[in-house]
């Protein structure tokens, strides 16, 4: 049957077209974090690594099936040199939509004390990629206590077109703000 190929022809093109993209974004974040560091532009910067927690909590009202806010746990690794940085986290979203999620993602920063921040990155929901990233805006505080220890107290607002995760979650489209702080050494 020509229809029903072409079906199956359009299908494996569409599933090769997320598996592509959602691995894009993973290399796009492991190669800023492995050769930014590398070049020359950070050669007087410095690292830290930093464990935190945030708040977060969707904007718009979910359906009452789902809980709209909850706490994440992160570990990110930050290089700073002057006034541009490159920050880079792995965050753990227990409660996310009643699911475990997993959230790489990555950021450039302007200022160093005072900062600002552009990102992206992509939610593991339930065992499963989405099929678009996220973005977001983050804005934050960084204060240095003595030596290498620093406390970073930021905002952070994370919006995409939709999540839509096979079958654990379709189409909630919503953007969400978090509200976190880590020790950084």
């Amino acid at each position: 049957n020509p229809e029903a190929a072409s079906r199956r022809d359009h299908a494996k093109s569409d599933f090769l077209s997320i598996i592509m993209k959602k691995h894009c974004i993973i290399y796009f974040i492991a190669a800023l974090a492995a050769f930014i560091p590398a070049t020359h532009l950070f050669a007087e910067g410095g690292s830290s690594i930093g464990l935190g927690a945030s708040y977060y909590t969707a904007i718009d009202d979910l359906d009452s099936d789902f809980d709209d806010s909850g706490f994440s746990y992160f570990v990110s690794y930050q290089y700073q040199t002057g006034l541009i940085g490159l920050e880079v986290n792995a965050e753990l979203l227990p409660e996310i939509f009643d699911e475990r999620g997993f959230a790489p993602s990555a950021y450039v920063l302007l200022g160093e004390t005072i900062y600002v921040a552009a990102g992206i990155g992509i939610i593991n929901y339930d065992g499963e990629w989405t099929d678009d990233p996220f973005y977001a805006f983050k804005a934050g505080i960084k204060l240095q206590l003595s030596g290498n220890l620093a406390v970073d107290v930021f905002a952070n607002y994370q919006f995409s077109s939709e999540i839509a995760v096979g079958d654990a979650v379709d189409d909630i489209d919503t953007d969400t703000v978090f509200l976190g702080a880590a020790v950084r050494f």
